[in-house]
């Protein structure tokens, strides 16, 4: 998946460039609907690498758990409930399966990753709406719009998978913990 996201940004980002300077030579607005958008398309694609890329750098999968910011919310499950979250979440795209995979990783680990996987999606929800600011430049602020918002509604699914999963990974972690040998100190 991540080397296909990289692939399609950059195929967007080719064409962004060459509809632009279609559009500069024969200036037809076609030309710029279409810059407008492989440049938006560009944007979402390669922000969440880079989003991604940093995340990994600062925290490397190793999250607190006990921080307040990961801990379930009491309006939580009335959302998720009302979202059908439940239905959907098996459909969901998994972007580094092996990161959730139990037979690589303690469930304490996954519910790590689960966590910074949350933080990524969230700031790619804000990240998502700076396109609106080329609006000014360029125009068409609903093209815009449209686009951030889908981007944005996307990773905010994401974000709620994460926290709806998390709390059961959470509980095995804590039996996995309890269950395992304990390490005998040498005196």
């Amino acid at each position: 998946m991540p080397a296909l996201v990289r692939r399609l940004a950059i195929l967007c980002l080719t064409l962004a460039v060459a509809c632009a300077a279609l559009f500069s030579l024969a200036g037809q607005d076609l030309w710029l609907t279409l810059a407008i958008t492989f440049g938006t398309a560009a944007y979402h694609l390669g922000i969440r690498l880079l989003v991604g890329r940093a995340y990994d750098t600062w925290m490397g999968n190793r999250a607190d758990l006990s921080r307040w910011w990961y801990q379930p919310r009491p309006w939580e499950d009335r959302l998720y409930r009302a979202l059908r979250v439940k239905s959907w979440k098996d459909r969901m795209p998994t972007f580094y399966p092996d990161e959730f995979s139990p037979q690589k990783h303690s469930w304490e680990e996954i519910a790590q990753v689960m966590c910074q996987s949350e933080l990524v999606h969230e700031t790619n929800i804000l990240m998502s709406f700076l396109p609106l600011l080329a609006a000014i430049p360029l125009g068409d602020f609903w093209m815009f719009f449209v686009t951030s918002l889908g981007g944005a509604l996307f990773d905010l699914s994401l974000a709620i998978l994460q926290r709806y999963n998390r709390p059961r990974v959470v509980r095995l972690a804590k039996r996995q913990h309890r269950t395992a040998p304990k390490k005998e100190t040498v005196t």
